[in-house]
């Protein structure tokens, strides 16, 4: 069985990133990108304009900035197979990948596959629908989007992100409407109460957006009181969901260790694991941040993480 110095499993910015710091450090990665698990380089392939990305003043399309980080990761000579990695066995080293169509052995493994944000399943916001044509779950990557701009603006979730996320759009909204299932937040107290006090946060109290509805971007929501069971259609120019995210470590069966929701630990100030010669970067690892710049970075890090865990183990 082919064994290799590095194994990078992941299609996003920390991937991509990985991926051409070790190729230039001659260590021949081989980058599972996946297939059936998503779009190979990850949610920015689902984004439209990207403007927060240094380097593009005028902004770039979310797929066309993946494509250059898949282009540069490609010409320093990264392997790069297009299926899904099914499982990993960490418990002897090298370690054992097993994708779609093949296995392989690797001295060193960097999982860059990320987290992907909850949506409800509300007619609307599907994709192929408004999905990022008004709707998004990242309020700090798309918020400042012209098209949301002085609209009306909703956010759904109850939560210290839901409440994050609707005081950054206050900057670009007059309104904000936080759309809460239930009577209470269960965001921390401090920032319930930023919210309650916000002259520009109304929230809609034991209530539920139904559907969503435009013509080429979202225009209105129909919003469902869940005491009453009546419903109004209120004007939006957009939709937020703020329900969390999920890292993607199903393949990992629980072989690392991380936090209650699912991320992967990794030792403050490094991307190193619970498993010496296992690498973790970008939103995997990162509840906090969750911006293609940070992934970007924490691909780098992982990538002279492996070199040096490599030459330490004597891999030239």
């Amino acid at each position: 069985m082919d064994i290799r110095k590095l194994v990078i499993v992941g299609s996003g910015p920390a991937a991509y990133t990985a991926a051409i710091y070790a190729a230039r450090a001659n260590l021949e990665p081989l980058l599972f990108e996946g297939f059936l698990s998503g779009p190979s380089g990850g949610q920015l392939m689902t984004t439209t304009d990207v403007e927060n990305y240094p380097g593009f003043p005028e902004g770039i399309l979310g797929p066309e900035l993946m494509g250059y980080f898949r282009a540069q990761a490609e010409r320093f000579g990264t392997a790069l197979v297009t299926e899904d990695v099914e499982s990993v066995s960490l418990s002897k080293h090298p370690f054992l990948v097993k994708a779609s169509s093949m296995e392989v052995r690797t001295q060193a493994l960097i999982v860059a596959t990320g987290a992907t944000a909850k949506r409800l399943d509300i007619a609307g916001t599907r994709d192929g629908e408004f999905w990022q044509k008004g709707v998004s779950a990242c309020a700090v990557c798309d918020g400042a989007a012209p098209i949301f701009r002085g609209q009306p603006l909703f956010v759904i979730g109850g939560g210290d992100s839901a409440v994050e996320e609707s005081l950054f759009l206050t900057k670009y909204s007059d309104t904000v409407f936080l759309v809460h299932r239930r009577d209470q937040l269960r965001a921390s107290k401090i920032m319930a109460e930023r919210a309650m006090h916000h002259p520009k946060i109304k929230i809609l109290w034991n209530s539920v957006i139904e559907k969503v509805s435009g013509d080429t971007l979202v225009r209105s929501v129909l919003l469902k009181d869940l005491q009453t069971g009546k419903t109004q259609e209120r004007k939006a120019g957009g939709v937020f969901f703020a329900i969390g995210h999920q890292p993607n470590t199903s393949f990992l069966q629980g072989q690392l260790k991380a936090n209650e929701v699912g991320y992967l630990w990794v030792r403050p100030g490094s991307t190193h694991t619970s498993r010496e010669g296992v690498f973790a970067a970008g939103d995997v690892q990162d509840a906090t941040y969750r911006q293609a710049v940070v992934a970007a970075g924490t691909g780098c890090m992982a990538a002279l993480d492996a070199e040096r865990f490599l030459s330490e183990l004597g891999v030239e």
